[in-house]
C-alpha cells in the first residue's frame, strides 16, 4: 500500500530543496508539519530517509534511491492530467536561480516584465544552489551556473565572467594594495566555482598564500559575501556584482581572471512551452543582451 500523498510531497519538496522550512513554505505548510509527515512516511518505510544535522541535511542511502523514483511518478501523474484535462489556465510560471541572482539581476527585470501588464499566469520564483531537474520540480525558466552543456536544454549565455576579490573598505585599507597581504588574513571559498582562489592567485602572480591563510568554506556566493560583509575575510565574486555590493564591499586589488563557467539562462529544448513562457524567455534574453550577467 502507497503511503499517503502528502507524506510523498513533503518528501519530495524537502529532498529537492535540502530544507523542511522551504518544503513547508512551497506547501503551505508549518516546518514542523513536513517534519511530522517525514517522520511518518519514514516509520511506514521502515527506514531513515534523511539525516538531520546542526548545519543542515542529507538524504540518506535510501533517500537518495528513492527520490528519482517519488519524482518521477509526479511528473507522470502531471503529465497525465495535462493529457486528460489540459493545462490549467492559472498554472504558475516557475523561475529557479540563485539567491544572488535572483536579488541582484533578476528581480529588477521580473519588474519591469510583470509592470507592462497582460501577465495572466501565476509567477513563482525558487531558489536552487545546485542544477536540478527540469521535469521533476516543474519549474520553466532556471538561470544555471556552469559550462552551459547540459543534455535536453536550451541555454543562451548571460554574458562573460570574471571574479575579482571584495572585503569591508577598513579591511582594504590594511591590505594596501598588496595582494601578498593576503597570506595573513581568511579566504572565503565557495563550492562549487572551477575558477576560485588557486586561479586569481596565480593571475595575481601571488605564491604560497593558500598555505598560510585561514580558509572559511561555504556553498553558495550569497553567503560568501555576508560573510565579507560582516569583516570575516576576503571573498571571490563576479565583477558584475561590483556596483549593487558598493559601498559596504569593495574590490582591494585590480586583477581580474576570468571564470571557465557562466550564467545561463535555460529551459527545456523538447518541449513546446507555454506563450506566457515564450514571453518571458524573450524579455529576459533581451535583457541578458543589454545587462547581461
Amino acid at each position: 500500500m502507497l503511503p499517503p500523498l502528502a507524506w510523498l510531497q513533503a518528501f519530495e519538496a524537502a529532498a529537492r530543496l535540502m530544507s523542511f522550512t522551504a518544503a513547508g513554505d512551497e506547501l503551505c505548510v508549518s516546518q514542523s508539519a513536513i517534519s511530522q509527515r517525514i517522520r511518518l512516511l519514514e516509520d511506514r518505510l521502515g527506514e531513515p530517509l534523511f539525516v538531520r544535522h546542526a548545519s543542515g541535511l542529507d538524504l540518506t542511502d535510501a533517500g537518495l534511491a528513492w527520490l528519482p523514483c517519488v519524482q518521477a511518478g509526479f511528473q507522470r501523474l502531471r503529465e497525465g492530467t495535462a493529457e486528460v484535462f489540459g493545462e490549467p489556465n492559472n498554472a504558475p510560471l516557475t523561475i529557479r536561480a540563485t539567491p544572488l541572482v535572483q536579488r541582484y539581476w533578476l528581480a529588477p527585470l521580473l519588474a519591469g516584465w510583470l509592470s507592462q501588464g497582460g501577465i495572466v499566469s501565476p509567477v513563482r520564483i525558487v531558489t536552487a544552489i545546485q542544477a536540478q531537474d527540469f521535469e521533476a520540480s516543474g519549474v520553466d525558466l532556471e538561470i544555471r551556473y556552469g559550462n552551459g552543456q547540459w543534455s535536453g536544454l536550451r541555454a543562451h549565455a548571460l554574458g562573460i565572467d570574471e571574479l575579482i576579490p571584495v572585503c569591508t573598505p577598513l579591511l582594504a585599507q590594511r591590505l594596501d594594495h598588496d595582494p601578498t597581504g593576503l597570506a595573513h588574513h581568511t579566504l572565503i571559498h565557495v563550492a562549487g566555482f572551477d575558477t576560485g582562489w588557486p586561479a586569481w592567485l596565480t593571475g595575481a602572480k601571488v605564491r604560497g598564500v593558500l598555505e598560510t591563510s585561514r580558509r572559511l568554506g561555504c556553498d553558495h556566493q550569497a553567503m560568501a559575501l555576508d560573510l565579507a560583509r560582516h569583516g570575516a575575510g576576503i571573498a571571490l565574486t563576479h565583477t558584475r556584482w561590483l556596483d549593487q555590493l558598493a559601498p559596504e564591499l569593495v574590490a582591494p586589488f585590480s586583477v581580474r581572471v576570468r571564470a571557465q563557467q557562466g550564467f545561463w539562462l535555460t529551459r527545456m529544448a523538447g518541449r513546446a512551452p507555454a506563450p506566457m513562457v515564450d514571453r518571458l524567455w524573450d524579455y529576459l534574453e533581451a535583457g541578458c543582451d543589454g545587462r547581461a550577467l
